[in-house]
């Protein structure tokens, strides 16, 4: 019988983490996380597309082993660029009130998040711990090359668009 504290496998969703820490050059802290007791630290990079899901889907048939933590880390794109130590700038040209630009915002948000957790449904049926980690910026893959090195990945997966396997 299922109890309300260890719910049904088919009820379990994954839930998405949304960061956007004040500067990519200070590390996580990781005390308590999903990860902290972990051999290896993988990250899998998602873009949203059925590329990424594929991905997660291999990652989880021929690469994790028991005792590995899953990073998703998705960099979402954004008109605002984030620094370090000036705040955000916004460098949108449009001339749009601020309440639909929020509006805006939020929706896609709502979208990201909903779809993050899609993806990390392979995860969940293989019982493997993960985190969603969800960032901003208006330079991806800058910004996903900093997560990876502040985030102490072991190992990034992702998937291929267009690209087919190499022939001999």
């Amino acid at each position: 019988m299922n109890s309300p504290r260890n719910p049904p496998e088919s009820d379990r969703q994954a839930t998405a983490i949304v960061v956007q820490p004040s500067s990519p050059r200070f590390p996580m802290s990781s005390s308590g996380s999903t990860t902290s007791g972990a051999h290896r630290k993988i990250g899998i990079a998602v873009d949203l597309s059925d590329e990424s899901a594929y991905a997660v889907k291999w990652a989880v048939q021929n690469y994790l082993r028991r005792g590995d933590a899953v990073i998703l880390v998705h960099v979402r794109p954004t008109s605002i660029l984030y620094g370090a130590d000036w705040g955000s700038i916004d460098l949108s040209v449009e001339d749009t009130d601020e309440e639909s630009q929020q509006k805006l915002e939020d929706d896609f948000d709502a979208f990201t998040t909903t779809k993050a957790n899609d993806l990390a449904q392979p995860l969940v049926e293989a019982q493997i711990p993960f985190k969603i980690h969800i960032v901003k910026d208006h330079d991806m893959k800058e910004r996903l090359c900093l997560e990876v090195e502040r985030l102490g990945l072991s190992t990034v997966i992702m998937g291929s668009r267009g690209i087919r396997r190499f022939e001999a």
